[in-house]
């Protein structure tokens, strides 16, 4: 194999001709993620880019020695600029500007205040988008509990609900609605479509975390109970990162408008859409924008570091490397590793069996990037969105709502997951591990997506 080809000599990743054995390093960095802050906390807090690094090259070299040194670079190229740094970009810009709006006064975290704050969050999500909502009341939601000792469950549902479950309605909300939307989807059948899913999974939840919070609440100190009766006095500052907010949000809707064709060519075989450089050029300027209107009093105030976004640009970083296999062999279909389980979505008569797109499309968007699943599920449902609004619109349903329900499920199944817990831990909110947190998820989103298939999906 020459490790020196040129770049007209690149050839793809054929996700057909790979086996499980290139997923070993994806598997290592989440066993790392989930096992390591457990068994050597200290050692992961100095070194966790270290191990990141370290899973991240034990992919890159032994795909040096086997595809050749360009196809290696290539697919990273790849990944990088089409995945990463848009992922970034857009999570940076949204740290930025949401970490310039202030919430402060006397705000107590009591089960209604808490309650409200989820639902607002939740219906929000779809238009603000579920980082966009997500960076926006994680801090609110810090400070009204700030003299709680019982709360973790208080972020673990924020997750669920703003950071997931809230971006179902529009293809705002989450990538995997808007690549849906790209493809022809129309906005209004995604709002008709997903929202009484929603609404029923919402409002279930926010039964649940009422319950469980006002037993937590119960059991707080007494000095607590008295603080619920004084008046609220709230005042609201940075108010013009709105805005900055606003922009974003028609930022990212425009770009899947304007100038889709429009390539630009980065040398390797990597070329760029020019919408997409146009949008991350607007993203960033809107981010430095916020960062000089705003008074860094005000982040001051929200205790504004850059801590979280370090540590999830460097796991991510790694994450998005070690999965270019995972989703080459997806991307095969049935002729990859993958072809197995793709067999099930389909019964012997062709029909699409719509529990297995939804549970299929669910649990790997929980572990692998949610927009590419998306993408393959929706072509292997025919990838016309005319039939798939029409003949096949409980099949569009199906996929849709896994993609986007199911990112609850881990802290990487979508991108404010991990995000918000780094935040929480930077406040000293003692979190769920990795494991920990799928125990939360899987007591409680588990049965409820059993009913959603029992419901929507068991025909």
């Amino acid at each position: 194999m020459n490790l020196l080809a040129g770049p007209a000599d690149v050839p793809h990743l054929n996700g057909a001709d790979l086996s499980l054995f290139w997923s070993i390093p994806f598997a290592g960095l989440l066993l790392s993620i989930a096992l390591l802050p457990l068994i050597a906390p200290h050692f992961w807090e100095r070194h966790f880019g270290k191990v990141a690094t370290f899973w991240a090259f034990a992919l890159l070299v032994p795909c040096i020695i086997a595809f050749g040194l360009w196809t290696a670079a290539e697919e990273v190229l790849h990944v990088l600029v089409h995945d990463y740094l848009p992922f970034l970009i857009l999570l940076f810009t949204l740290f930025v500007v949401a970490g310039g709006i202030s919430i402060s006064g006397n705000l107590i975290g009591t089960p209604a205040t808490n309650t409200a704050i989820l639902a607002f969050g939740a219906l929000s999500a779809s238009f603000l988008g579920t980082t966009g909502a997500s960076m926006v009341l994680i801090r609110p939601m810090i400070k009204a509990n700030r003299h709680r000792v019982l709360k973790t469950h208080v972020f673990v549902f924020f997750i669920f609900l703003v950071s997931n479950i809230g971006g179902s309605l529009t293809p705002l909300g989450d990538p995997p609605l808007f690549l849906g939307f790209l493809k022809g989807v129309e906005f209004q059948w995604t709002f008709k479509a997903m929202l009484l899913p929603m609404l029923f999974v919402s409002s279930v939840l926010l039964g649940i975390f009422y319950v469980i919070d006002r037993f937590a609440w119960n059991r707080e100190p007494t000095v607590i109970e008295g603080k619920k009766r004084v008046a609220r006095k709230l005042r609201i500052d940075g108010l013009h990162n709105v805005l900055y907010l606003l922009a974003v949000a028609l930022t990212v809707l425009a770009s899947g408008f304007w100038n889709r064709g429009a390539m630009l060519s980065l040398g390797l075989g990597i070329e760029m859409p020019v919408n997409g450089l146009v949008r991350d050029a607007i993203l960033i300027a809107v981010a430095l924008l916020s960062w000089k209107t705003t008074k860094q009093s005000i982040r001051v105030e929200n205790a504004f570091t850059w801590t979280p976004m370090q540590e999830v640009a460097m796991l991510f970083a790694a994450i998005f490397i070690t999965m270019i296999p995972m989703l080459a062999m997806l991307k095969a279909g049935e002729a990859g590793p993958f072809g197995p389980l793709l067999t099930i979505v389909s019964g012997p008569d062709g029909q699409p069996i719509d529990a297995a797109y939804f549970w299929l499309t669910g649990v790997l968007s929980s572990l692998l990037d949610n927009a590419p699943t998306y993408l393959v599920f929706f072509n292997l449902a025919g990838g016309d969105p005319q039939e798939l609004m029409g003949p096949l619109a409980s099949t569009l349903l199906a996929i849709s709502a896994g993609a986007v329900f199911m990112g609850a499920l881990t802290y990487i199944g979508n991108a404010p997951n991990f995000m918000v817990r780094s935040i929480c831990e930077e406040r000293g909110i003692k979190m769920p591990s990795f494991i920990g947190y799928m125990l939360w998820s899987g007591a409680i989103l588990l049965p409820l997506f059993v009913v959603v298939t029992l419901i929507w999906f068991r025909g």
